[in-house]
């Protein structure tokens, strides 16, 4: 059985997707851009602006699902300028807490709305007694 996860904290789906799908105990979270949930806008500013937008937004789909960002297990991370990746390192370890979720980065051509940024990822919600 497959619960949809939506949350007005984040921007909703800009396309044929949920935000996330929770599968028993595993959530899977569709990616993220820089957007402000509020305006459904691209945030203004450089690099670390966008990546702290989708960082937050991951979050707020998190708590959503029940969970918190640091119940991400796998995290992918699409870039346009993999020259980033140092600075993805810096924003991430603001918001994730050792041990770190297994991850990818991969730098691709485009993203939508010629974002700089964008993360999905696959999160395991604890169980509650």
């Amino acid at each position: 059985m497959k619960t949809i996860i939506k949350t007005d904290k984040a921007p909703s789906a800009i396309g044929t997707y949920s935000q996330a799908v929770k599968v028993t105990n595993t959530v899977y979270l569709s990616g993220q851009i820089p957007l402000i949930p509020e305006t459904m806008e691209v945030i203004e500013g450089d690099f670390v602006a966008q990546a702290d937008q989708v960082f937050k937004n991951l979050v707020a789909v998190c708590n959503a699902a029940g969970g918190d960002i640091n119940d991400m297990v796998k995290v992918n991370i699409f870039m346009t300028d993999l020259s980033n990746f140092a600075t993805v390192n810096e924003v991430m370890s603001k918001y994730f807490k050792e041990p770190y979720p297994a991850r990818a980065a991969i730098q691709v051509s485009r993203l939508p709305k010629d974002v700089a940024i964008e993360i999905d990822g696959i999160m395991e919600v604890p169980n509650v007694s």
